[in-house]
């Protein structure tokens, strides 16, 4: 055999050696990560000041108007038909619901996270008590 290589051969070492040779991993040095200064969000006065008003029209805040009624509750879980649960609004969260069941004394914890809609059966109410001790969630508008 000859001492010359040959170019159809693979090469017996490696130079580098990666876990994934398909992804480039940077040392920690800071000079890949240059530091970003935080966003800052302007926060809402008392008067109008041309911003627009704090938003209290979520789903949580309607539902805890409406404490007490009866309501047909649609909800989806990842690859099922929709589900319907029927009760009365007990407590509403930012990311629950807790309803009695219509005959029972059951209960319900729903995550509004698989809500797709309620019905009642009756008038809701939608306009907000801006002066009353109702705990409504308050966020800040985008």
């Amino acid at each position: 055999m000859s001492d010359q290589m040959n170019q159809n051969q693979p090469m017996a070492h490696h130079p580098v050696s990666y876990a994934n040779p398909y992804y480039y991993y940077p040392s920690a040095a800071s000079s890949f990560y240059p530091a970003y200064s935080y966003r800052q969000f302007a926060q809402p006065s008392n008067g109008n000041g041309g911003q627009l008003p704090v938003q209290q029209s979520y789903i949580e805040n309607i539902l805890r108007l409406n404490r007490g009624k009866l309501g047909t509750f649609y909800l989806t879980f990842e690859g099922q038909q929709p589900t319907s649960f029927r009760g009365y609004i007990e407590e509403a969260g930012r990311d629950h619901i807790l309803i009695r069941e219509e005959d029972s004394e059951r209960r319900f914890l729903l995550l509004m996270v698989y809500l797709d809609y309620v019905l009642f059966d009756e008038r809701i109410n939608y306009s907000y008590p801006f002066d009353s001790q109702e705990q409504l969630s308050t966020y800040n508008p985008r």
